[in-house]
């Protein structure tokens, strides 16, 4: 915010209580208004309302618009390429290269920009396991990104622990600063530049939140496996038995939503480190899609959109009531909502579990075609991850159009690893043997026909297979073996009806069914072909067959 007026603001007051000994200058940020330091929530609503940045709403969430970015802007991201890094990452794509010497232009004219702003600064931590806690700080000009950090991220204890906190990366987001492609070298007036030299990330012309926590992820992505950390994006809960589960899928699969299950407690949502130890949140809170939440479908998360604390993201409401609209999509069909984690009432307070005995490959497959669980041997399990099968949901990313668009993202996660793809697999391979973990294929996409043709499977069957896969009830049914890809599917499970596991009885015609699955299995093979150098033969011959 620039207070040109100097304009006394509700918690100026205690901007300062909180202060880091390692204060902004050691960030080339200096001549500023005021810094307001790791403000509690109580306080950023304030801020918030005080600078119009949206509206309370019924019972007390906060409401926020992001304005012309409703999503990730996955073409505007880069990597400053530089000596120390450059071997390292996996360029292509996702990981676009962008001098350090354009970097030091665009940072310096940030840092001009801000001179007699307001600025908010939260300092906290990426990871749950003090063993591997990565002390980082945002900056902000919105106080209600503070709040989005707030709840998504770790946060010191004490207030010594804030005094003496130093950030090993920092993420800087001035939404109100604009790139200019002519001087920067941008794509366009958006820009998402991460430099590990400097150890920064600066981010502008973008109110979306999921930038900050993408970020901050893929920065994870990049130091984690030279520990020999496997960096997942997945999802994670523990049974009462003790065994936890790993969910991998991208936006839209069905991570939050099935992992969010009353019978088992959350570990978290999004994002997970796997060590020597077991596994662990790489955040505090949860970043959940909102649009048609359903209070008998999902109804932990359909709670959490109505509690004091959480961040909604372009969600519609009535400016009267204050009641919000979960069905409205007139502004995105990605509506998030960002709260802690013990918004959820069965979460694990240290956010933390054991080694996984099941992993759950999440796809949506918008082709209707994949059976809704199959069992993996390690091999197909690291095919299927190294491919990524998917379909992108409306709204995850910007210029999605509402029609689900078929894509292999490697990793289930693509734009925010920064290794090579093989680099991931081996760590996970070696994790999958030593632990014996189960591995399941489940498809929360279609059955019936393609999009447009048939249904969306139903969460309640997709539930039932879930947990009979994770209390061990399908380790001894008959299977078939999967005429294409060559996975087990198994003929029976308990609750279901026996013509749901297989996908081709729903199917007007078996013929074209086979004929689109066919179709299916050559993009997968087509799309490997860029791995293969990467990978054993075994995992190659994991593959499906044309």
């Amino acid at each position: 915010m620039n207070n040109i007026l100097n304009i006394k603001t509700p918690a100026e007051s205690e901007a300062k209580s909180l202060k880091s000994d390692y204060g902004l200058k050691n960030h080339g940020l200096s001549e500023l208004r005021k810094v307001y330091w790791n403000l509690p929530i109580e306080a950023l609503y304030e801020e918030f309302t005080f600078r119009q940045e949206g509206r309370i709403t019924q019972q007390g969430p906060m409401v926020a618009m992001t304005g012309k970015h409703t999503a990730r802007s996955a073409n505007d991201k880069f990597v400053v390429k530089e000596g120390t890094t450059e071997d390292k990452i996996w360029w292509g794509e996702y990981n676009r290269p962008f001098s350090q010497e354009k970097f030091n232009d665009l940072f310096n004219r940030m840092q001009g920009f801000l001179q007699g702003r307001d600025l908010f600064v939260q300092d906290c931590y990426a990871g749950a396991d003090p063993n591997y806690a990565m002390p980082i700080r945002v900056i902000c000009e919105h106080a209600w990104h503070a709040h989005f950090v707030r709840n998504m991220f770790v946060l010191p204890k004490t207030n010594e622990e804030y005094r003496r906190h130093v950030p090993e990366f920092t993420i800087l987001c001035i939404p109100s600063f604009k790139g200019i492609p002519q001087i920067d070298s941008t794509v366009s007036k958006t820009f998402i530049v991460l430099n590990f030299d400097a150890k920064m990330c600066v981010i502008g012309n973008s109110a979306y939140a999921g930038e900050i926590k993408k970020s901050a992820f893929t920065v994870l992505n990049f130091l984690l496996p030279q520990q020999g950390i496997m960096p997942m994006h997945c999802s994670a809960n523990i049974g009462s038995d003790g065994n936890s589960a790993l969910f991998f899928g991208l936006s839209g699969t069905g991570k939050t939503t099935l992992s969010a299950d009353p019978a088992r407690s959350l570990i978290g949502d999004d994002e997970h480190g796997w060590s020597d130890e077991g596994i662990f949140n790489f955040e505090a809170g949860c970043y959940a899609k909102v649009i048609r939440l359903s209070p008998s479908a999902e109804p932990q998360i359909y709670a959490c959109t109505r509690k004091f604390g959480t961040v909604l993201e372009n969600v519609a409401y009535d400016p009267v009531t204050r009641m919000i609209d979960l069905d409205d999509e007139s502004f995105t069909e990605n509506t998030r909502a960002s709260y802690p984690l013990e918004y959820i009432d069965n979460a694990v307070p240290e956010k933390m579990g054991t080694h996984p005995k099941n992993i759950i490959l999440l796809t949506c497959d918008a082709s209707g075609v994949i059976p809704p669980i199959a069992k993996l041997t390690p091999d197909q399990a690291l095919y299927q991850f190294i491919s990524g099968y998917t379909a992108k949901i409306a709204g995850t990313e910007v210029d999605l159009g509402k029609e689900p668009e078929i894509t292999f993202s490697s990793c289930f996660g693509a734009p925010f690893m920064v290794h090579h793809p093989s680099h991931y697999a081996e760590l996970l391979k070696g994790k999958i043997l030593k632990h014996d973990v189960n591995c399941w294929l489940v498809n929360t996409g279609w059955v019936g026909g393609k999009y447009g043709v048939g249904k969306r499977i139903s969460i309640k069957y997709t539930r039932m297979l879930l947990n009979a896969a994770l209390d061990g009830k399908l380790l001894d049914v008959e299977y078939t073996t999967d005429p294409v890809f060559g996975f087990a599917v198994p003929k029976t499970c308990p609750g279901v009806p026996d013509q749901v596991l297989d996908p081709a009885s729903s199917w007007p015609d078996r013929e074209v069914y086979m004929q689109m699955y066919k179709e299916l299995a050559t993009r997968f093979i087509e799309n490997f072909k860029k791995y293969e150098a990467g990978c054993t033969p075994e995992v190659i011959a994991a593959g499906p067959k044309r």
